[in-house]
């Protein structure tokens, strides 16, 4: 390097990361090399220099991650040129922005924004940029649906979002998507190939790498898609880098179509191009001499951009110094942040200068697009065929008005423009579906074989949802329906778990029919999403409620009753105990207060009781109690009202164990899963179990009942019981709990590719078309649900309505009967701290809560002498005088209208 003499020089270290084993990573070391020497040649007076410090990335994302931190932590590096992959330059990116290091990498997957991500700038057109000039392109030729092709990676899935939006703009639907792992093996890329080859649609752009691309372009050959019809297009990446592959890999490949960015030819790009063949020859003597791409030029114009803004940063402040913690826990935080980083990323953010590839300008980070030139894969390599630009979008010629594309050679050597789709003819990829072959219920699936003809006729509700979801798949599927039928196409070959086994060895290709989604069936093959109601009830006959002799019982379910009436008994019992000391009504012999418990209770059920309440906790405890009472018997006098006013017709049973109880027989479809399910998961003997094929046979054995040789109940999945209410609306049913399935599903080999598309058009079509489809098999299945719904009486009053009324009446009665005892065993201290027995204790307190307690406070053991002393008292000739002057009598209070001396009678015992 030749530079002024005069000059004294700063250098000022940059890292690259690429990888060395790859003839792209030493492309680009090569161009970097050259590039630093042509700057300095021409800027012998600049006082910086950049020094690079390669490393070797191996092709591993941590491989790069760890160059990166080296770079940093023990050189340490102002910037860093690369990595080149998205997936690697993803995690040096995060290491350049928190080290404040500016990351130049050619990396072109989007989801890698230069706006999001100060410290990166990308040497390099952004992926999405060139979806422009590929939707023209499908525009110029009319092509309206096509598939997308893309690596799985970091460089792949970046532009699925953006490509279904450039391709809306043109009115072209993207109908598929097919992500091919690049490790994912021939015979999987061949089994997808396949799948691709029966769509209707031809037209595929094909988003991968070089090392993915040959081995996908051969088994297309392999397929026969690489014939007359066919359009394959190629992105940007894999077009620059078409020179790099084996002449047999281009053989595999003539037809395609790619885009790629144009660099303008100049002398000095062609003098570059001869330099850095001879640089390379003799820096790897021992590969092959490849060609130069966009990618080296891009790399060798990004040195020239980087030593520029590094002289400019000198001018101001050149620092090359890091801050580091002084504590460091880990490599990232050894690094430190650059002081001169700040300063160069926003000098080369934003620089516009004339290079080698033309113009390069860098905005906000991102190399700016101009013009890209779209190429026809022929013979060795390479046909311009056209140019896209902003101002003449198609176009022959650069910056010529002449609009559309040169002739295009079409893969088998057409030079007819496909139409962009085809309907398959070939029968060799027909799908066998099996169908289910039964007696009755054939508005679900009914299959024939005609006896003459020998065709096959299939139909019914599930055939019709079924070819519903095929028109709805993206791609054109031929079938032929084989009924499952026994070699005379007398009677079925077996279950629908013989059916499926079928599936599951290779017989089939698919089951369609209604087939129930089980989880022991998913053990052999594999299901779509449900495209019915799931689940498994009862169907039994209606009764006329009103014509019960009991009906008055039936307003309240039973756990309630029980619970009613033990709160009527403990409330009286609480009441007692709280009056029986202090009131004379709740007193006299045991058979007397016994029944004066339940009497006082039950009486506030039609608030009838006359007992005189004394204590005030009792009186707390009795108004909580009525109010509980008053929202009971309203609630019960609603119920009953409505039972006996609107026509009721109930089921004839509630509940399947009641019917396994008593013996009684219960049917189900032949053929069904039912028939295990009532075996093994409700108790049923076999002998209880009869199998019906039709939908009059349940009609007749329902008619008959048990004791009649029918049945007292059919148990059947919700699509038939639906169906068959709608038919028989007034004389049956459904019933119980609804006992969970997956509902119908259609069937694939375990595997299948199918099964997700499949499953996609199935929510298309039950969101569109299902109704239509239901209705015109089974007509308005809801009717009847209508019609019932006014008759048939809602649920009984059930105990969970009323647990916050139960539990404030239960915590009033018992706090009130906790603080009597509390109080009554505090005023009777002096017998728990006695020197007796726990028995006699006991007894002693027993003995004093029967003694009455006058209001006086003085205790009597005899009721009858406190009614004495009460008598007494209240007729001495100063009370009476007292009350005849006043005029006041009250009987409730205890006055009598006699005579002094006269003995006062409770008139409240009268009654």
């Amino acid at each position: 390097m030749i530079m002024n003499s005069n000059t004294k020089t700063i250098d000022v270290p940059v890292g690259v990361i690429l990888d060395m084993d790859t003839s792209f990573g030493k492309m680009i070391n090569t161009c970097i090399s050259i590039a630093i020497r042509d700057f300095y040649l021409q800027n012998d007076d600049y006082t910086t220099v950049i020094r690079p410090h390669l490393r070797d990335s191996k092709q591993d994302n941590v491989q790069a991650t760890a160059a990166a931190i080296d770079l940093l932590k023990n050189v340490p590096v102002m910037a860093i040129l690369g990595p080149s992959k998205s997936a690697q330059a993803d995690f040096v990116i995060e290491i350049g922005n928190k080290s404040k290091v500016p990351v130049i990498s050619p990396a072109t997957s989007p989801s890698l924004s230069p706006k999001d991500n100060v410290y990166f700038i990308r040497a390099a057109h952004d992926s999405t940029s060139q979806l422009e000039p590929v939707a023209e392109m499908i525009k110029y030729f009319n092509w309206r649906e096509l598939v997308f092709v893309y690596e799985d990676d970091e460089y792949g899935r970046g532009i699925v979002p953006y490509l279904s939006d450039a391709m809306m703009t043109v009115g072209t639907k993207v109908m598929y998507h097919t992500v091919i792992h690049p490790s994912a093996s021939d015979d999987w890329i061949r089994a997808e190939l396949y799948k691709l080859k029966t769509m209707q649609t031809r037209v595929f752009v094909v988003h991968v790498l070089s090392d993915l691309a040959p081995r996908f372009f051969k088994k297309v050959v392999e397929t026969g898609m690489m014939e007359e019809g066919y359009v394959w297009i190629i992105t940007e990446v894999l077009t620059s880098r078409l020179h790099s592959l084996d002449r047999a890999d281009i053989d595999s490949m003539q037809g395609v179509v790619g885009v790629k960015s144009y660099i303008p030819r100049s002398n000095e790009l062609n003098g570059f191009e001869k330099r850095w063949k001879r640089e390379f020859k003799s820096r790897y003597p021992e590969d092959d001499v490849t060609e130069l791409d966009m990618f080296g030029i891009w790399s060798y114009d990004a040195v020239f951009a980087l030593a520029m803004a590094v002289e400019k940063v000198k001018n101001s402040e050149l620092n090359m110094a890091f801050e580091r913690e002084r504590k460091a826990t880990s490599d990232l935080d050894a690094i430190g942040v650059s002081k001169m980083g700040s300063s160069l990323v926003k000098t080369i953010r934003n620089m516009r200068f004339k290079g080698l590839s033309g113009d390069f300008h860098i905005m906000d980070g991102q190399l700016q697009p101009s013009v890209y030139q779209i190429v026809n894969v022929v013979g060795k390599g390479e046909k311009p065929i056209g140019f896209w630009s902003l101002e003449y979008a198609i176009s022959k010629e650069l910056r010529n008005e002449t609009t559309g594309l040169k002739t295009v050679i079409w893969p088998g050597d057409s030079y007819i423009v496909p139409k962009g789709w085809e309907i398959p003819t070939s029968n060799e990829n027909k799908l066998r579906v099996g169908v289910p072959a039964k007696g009755g219920f054939v508005q679900f699936v009914d299959a024939n074989i005609d006896p003459q003809t020998k065709q096959v006729e299939v139909t019914g509700f599930c055939v019709d949802v079924f070819k519903a979801v095929v028109g709805a798949l993206p791609y054109a599927v031929k079938y032929d329906f084989i009924p499952f039928v026994t070699p005379d196409g007398k009677k079925p070959a077996g279950s629908y778990n013989d059916l499926i086994h079928n599936l599951s060895v290779g017989k089939y290709d698919a089951v369609v029919g209604d087939v129930t989604i089980l989880a022991n069936r998913s053990d052999y093959v594999d299901f779509t999403l449900p495209y019915t109601e799931a689940g498994v009830s009862l169907i039994v006959p209606i009764k006329d409620e009103k014509k019960s002799a009991w009906i008055f019982m039936r307003p309240l379910e039973k756990e309630l009753w029980i619970t009613t009436a033990a709160f009527f008994i403990y409330t009286g019992l609480v009441v007692w105990i709280l009056e029986h000391r202090v009131n004379k009504e709740f007193r006299g012999p045991p058979g007397q207060q016994v029944g004066l418990v339940f009497w006082f209770s039950f009486s506030t059920l039609v608030f009838a009781h006359r007992e005189k309440l004394i204590s005030n906790l009792s009186r707390f405890v009795v108004i909580v109690w009525v109010f509980v009472v008053l929202v009971l018997t309203s609630s019960y006098t609603a119920s009953l009202t409505s039972m006996l006013t609107v026509e009721q017709l109930r089921p004839s049973y509630t509940d399947i164990n009641e019917i396994r109880r008593n013996g009684e027989s219960v049917g189900y479809q032949e053929g069904s899963f039912v028939k295990d399910m009532l075996i093994k998961q409700m108790g049923f003997n076999e002998t209880q179990l009869k199998n019906y094929s039709t939908f009059e046979e349940y009609d007749n054995a329902l008619k008959l009942g048990s004791r009649n040789g029918g049945v007292s109940a059919i148990m059947d999945e919700l699509p038939y019981i639906r169906v068959f209410l709608a038919k028989y609306c007034t004389k049956y049913i459904m019933t119980g709990p609804t006992y969970k399935t997956a509902g119908f599903g259609f069937a694939f080999p375990k595997g299948s590719p199918m099964v997700r598309d499949v499953s996609r058009a199935v929510l298309q079509v039950t969101e569109e078309q299902m109704l239509n489809i239901s209705n015109q098999w089974f007509g308005d299945t809801t009717s009847c649900d209508q019609q019932n719904g006014a008759k048939v009486n809602s649920d009984q009053l059930r105990l969970d309505s009323f647990k916050g009324l139960f539990l404030i009446a239960g915590l009033s009665s018992t706090s009130a009967l906790l603080v009597f005892f509390f109080r009554f065993l505090h005023q009777n201290r002096e017998i728990l701290v006695s020197q007796d027995s726990i028995g006699q204790k006991l007894a002693a307190i027993v003995k004093t809560f029967d003694v009455f307690k006058d209001d006086d406070g003085s205790r009597k053991s005899n009721p009858d002498e406190a009614v004495d002393e009460f008598n007494n008292i209240h007729n001495s000739p100063a009370i009476s005088v007292f009350h005849q002057e006043a005029g006041m009598f009250s009987h409730d209070e205890g006055f009598s209208t006699t005579e002094p001396g006269t003995p006062v009678h409770d008139t409240r015992n009268d009654n």
